[in-house]
Parts: structure tokens; sequence; C-alpha cells
């Protein structure tokens, strides 16, 4: 499986991947997962909201057992954040299916679509709108650094956008949802284990900051008179690193756009992402704070107009626990692990289906903890290991 998905939207110049929601990339991402489900002899449908599933029994019996992740990346992202959990998936049922078992539950392996928000700058819109997290008036508004619509993505490659929205009857069918996904992380790789449990995600988000000051030629204008957005952007990244140190949070500003992006023009918007997390929302909202207030500061000593909106949020998610005890339960008498439980500050499609339905997690080792980069790596051993994890849990869940 690895050798046929490697080479889709993969980089010559980078080695990263670029796989996009709605490009030619994502649709061969999607041929692949129906191509791996087809030869399992699985049904094959995508719902409304351009999730695929792959069903072994009938997903209208309800309390199905599901697993998966998803398959598109961030910018030169690595080969596996997502896909890990969708071969993993597809190998899972491999292992149960020699071991002969029998399915008491129905199972489901689910591709979500535009997990990463690469394209349209919000993270996780399939689940999103599958749990009503995304209303279709905000989904149609969000655009691409080429100014073009989801809605007219999604009809480019062939959906239908006037159909997406929250799909209640479908979360009603399933019982739970397990997530397998490389550690974003050295936990594990300290702890010395191969596989370990999720609790938790921190509470995150997104927003955007708009600087807005005056265009003006870089040789001829004198610094005094020089409204440059440049600057205070810079003062406010510094001042992110600043007050996610003094919390113990992280913050990033890791996007940016300028107009009119010129060498040899004093810029009139600078236009720049944040990302911040942290443990909880009360230092999260501390952080935020500390940051649109230096921003505002800066900005207004060099004449500049500021702008701030909040593009998305994601309140803390606990997993459910008694899954998690299940979980812990099942790898402890099949395999005899001692599984450990760790939290994570990266978001996930459990993440957000987590306030409807039962999920969990599984983290598989990832040696140097690199992420979202062509670094990334996860050692076969510990994939393997993941595997047999994940087919014990689900046989656990589905079988017995």
């Amino acid at each position: 499986m690895w050798t046929s998905l490697r080479p889709i939207g993969r980089s010559d110049a980078t080695g990263g991947y670029r796989r996009y929601a709605w490009t030619g990339a994502d649709a061969d991402c999607r041929l692949w997962f129906r191509m791996q489900a087809e030869a399992r002899r699985l049904d094959v449908e995508t719902d409304r909201n351009g999730n695929q599933w792959a069903w072994l029994g009938d997903p209208t019996a309800g309390d199905a057992v599901v697993t998966g992740s998803h398959l598109d990346s961030v910018p030169d992202g690595g080969a596996f954040d997502g896909p890990l959990g969708v071969v993993s998936a597809f190998a899972a049922l491999d292992e149960l299916r020699a071991r002969g078992v029998s399915f008491r539950r129905p199972l489901a392996i689910v591709n979500f679509g535009d997990e990463e928000g690469a394209r349209f700058g919000l993270a996780c819109v399939g689940s999103r709108l599958t749990a009503g997290q995304l209303t279709k008036e905000k989904a149609f508004e969000l655009r691409d650094a080429d100014g073009i619509s989801l809605p007219q993505a999604m009809a480019a490659a062939g959906y239908d956008p006037e159909a997406i929205g929250p799909d209640p009857e479908r979360l009603a069918r399933i019982g739970a949802f397990v997530e397998l996904h490389v550690e974003q992380g050295r936990a594990l790789d300290l702890s010395g284990d191969a596989v370990g449990l999720a609790s938790a995600i921190w509470p995150h988000g997104r927003w955007r900051y708009d600087f807005r000051g005056e265009a003006n030629h870089a040789g001829t204008t004198r610094v005094a008179d020089r409204r440059d957005p440049m600057l205070p952007y810079a003062e406010t990244v510094l001042a992110a690193r600043r007050e996610a140190e003094l919390a113990g949070a992280v913050a990033t500003f890791g996007k940016i756009a300028v107009e009119p992006n010129g060498v040899n023009a004093i810029p009139s918007l600078v236009r720049g992402w944040l990302d911040a997390r942290a443990a909880d929302e009360a230092t999260l909202t501390e952080v935020i704070g500390g940051i649109r207030q230096a921003a505002t500061e800066h900005a207004e000593r060099h004449g500049v107009e500021l702008g701030v909106t909040r593009e998305s949020f994601t309140p803390v998610v606990e997993f459910e626990h008694a899954l998690r005890d299940e979980m812990s339960r099942i790898l402890g008498e099949t395999a005899g692990l001692k599984v450990p439980v760790l939290g994570t500050g990266a978001g996930h499609d459990a993440g957000i289906l987590s306030g409807s339905i039962p999920t969990a997690m599984l983290f598989v080792r990832n040696p140097t903890g690199v992420s979202h980069s062509p670094a990334e790596f996860a050692a076969e051993d510990d994939c393997v290991a993941g595997v047999r994890a994940l087919a014990d849990v689900l046989e656990g869940l589905a079988c017995r």
C-alpha cells in the first residue's frame, strides 16, 4: 500500500506532499482509497460532505465500529500524517481476516476530506460539516489563495456543494470511532513505547492578523514618512513567541501574504496567520490576549491599521474515558501491552467528532518528533505494532 500511495502528490523538489482538497492529487488519493476498498470487497460510498466510507456489513445496522483518518496534507507535508491511519486501517482488516474472526458489528474505514485545511485555511472541514460544527453558509465563504471558493472547487471536482451540511443520521450509526495516527511529538520515543493512547487534545485555534499600511517606493520614501505594516507584523511574531514561552504554550505564525509583494515596494498589507495551542483554555486565552495587545501597540506606533479575525477554534477535547479504558483493557489482555496515555497539541477528526460519538486515538511512535515536514518518519516495526494494536482493538470492539 505504501508503494502505491507514495508517489501521489509528492513534490520532486522538496520530497514533501501537496495533497490539497479538491485538486488532482486529492482525486488520485480518493481513487487509491476506492481501489484498496474494492480489492477487499468493501462497499464504498462518498457522503454529502466529501468523506469516503468503505463498509464491511450493513451501514444502516447501527453501532458500527469505524477507523481511518485522512489522506490530504499540509504544504510539503510528510508521508505519515493521515495516511498512516488509513493504510493501517486496511492492514488491520487484513489481519483480522487472517485471524478468521467473525464480525458482530458493522465495520467501516473512513477517509475524511480536507482535514489539514491547507487550501481553504480551516482544518477538518469534512468532519466539521458532518458534525454540524461548520455551517453550509460559513463553508461557502471559504476561499483559497487564488480566490476559488470551496463550492467552486467541489463542483470542479465533480461533487455537489449544495448537498453539504450536518449528517446526524450517519453519525447515529456509529458506536465508536478509533483513529490511529503517527505521534506528532516525542513522548513515545522518550518512554520507549511503540504505541500509545490519547487522553486529550489541547484547545487550539487559528487567527488572521491584517496589518494595513501604505504602499510606497522602497528607495525614495523617507523612514519617517513610512507606514510599513511589515514592522508591526515582525514584532508581533516575536511577541507570540515570548507569550507562548512564558505560558508553556505554543504560538506560531506559519503563513504570510504580502501586497503588493515587490522587492522594491513598501507593503500596503501584511496578512499573517497565527496558530496557537495550550493545555487549557484559560492559558490559551491569556496567550492570545497578550499577542493581540502587542500587535495593537506595535501597529499604533507605526501608523498601521490592525484587524484580527478568529478563523477557527476547537476547545479542549477529552476522549471518552470508557472507550479509552476498554481499549487499554483489550491491549493489556490480548497483547500484554501496558500502553501509555498521553495528550497532544495536534487537532484531529477524532477530536471534532468526539462531541457527537465516542472517539479514541492510538498513536504510533515517531522517533524524531518531526511532523508536517518531509522528514516525518515512523519505523516499519512500529507501524506494524500499530497495525496489530489497531487490529486487537477492532477485534475486541467489533468481533467479541
